[in-house]
């Protein structure tokens, strides 16, 4: 096996940046058990791994010792792989529930978003093109995986919307409380910003305001945790 080559280390630590993992089409993965779904179920899209291990087994790897991991790992605690990834073919797959991130900031928070969607069987997922990016290491992590079997989007919500006769489901405060109206199989969801909520120009084009009922006294729902209530009444009712 290889040395991971001077030139190699400048490239990952590069990757830090959207604007150079726009340019490589390229962003970096980290976790053995990630790593090791890529390797069995989409290995053309590794352009190559890192590995502290002197006879992993994988055509294009590269070794690196424990302090060569930690330069160009972005965790605390580096494992034992890294991989780099080609960017993947993003076609809007048509589904029965889109799910629309208008401004989501956090990573923790679209990571974990797309974590859930999957696990609730959805599918497509349409970014704001001021959502944070699905390549930031940070999303990458918090999707444990989840990243790379949905299809994720991002463009102009507003055009994207004013486009579709489908319903548009959007979570708000003046909305109907959302277990006495009915969610429509095929239709829209729009989860908007952590603290601004949805636009004002995509709250236009909501058909369907609708809002997750309160009991306590707390004054917000973090952004997953409302997306996944939403969407396991959806699936409750379809």
């Amino acid at each position: 096996m290889e040395n991971l080559s001077k030139n190699k280390i400048k490239l990952i630590r590069s990757l830090r940046s959207k604007k150079n993992r726009d340019a490589e089409q390229l962003f970096v993965v980290e976790g053995e058990k990630i790593i090791a779904e890529l390797i069995s179920e989409q290995p053309n899209s590794l352009e190559f791994i890192c590995s502290t291990d002197e006879h992993f087994e994988f055509e294009r790897s590269y070794f690196t010792d424990e302090r060569g991991m930690k330069e160009i790992s972005s965790l605390k605690t580096p494992g034992n792989l890294l991989a780099i990834v080609r960017f993947p073919q993003q076609n809007l797959v048509e589904s029965d529930l889109i799910l629309a991130l208008d401004g989501i900031q956090d990573p923790g928070n679209l990571g974990t978003i797309i974590r859930t969607a999957e696990w609730f069987g959805i599918s497509t997922i349409v970014c704001s093109n001021d959502t944070v990016d699905c390549f930031n290491s940070k999303v990458v992590q918090a999707t444990m995986g989840s990243l790379f079997r949905m299809s994720i989007n991002y463009t102009d919500l507003n055009e994207y919307l004013s486009q579709t006769e489908l319903p548009i489901y959007g979570a708000l405060l003046d909305g109907v409380d959302m277990y006495s109206t009915p969610l429509e199989k095929k239709g829209i969801l729009v989860i908007g910003n952590e603290g601004k909520g949805i636009s004002d120009e995509v709250q236009k084009l909501v058909t369907n305001p609708i809002f997750i009922p309160k009991y306590g006294e707390a004054e917000s729902l973090n952004a997953a945790m409302a997306t996944g209530i939403i969407l396991a009444e959806y699936r409750r009712v379809n």
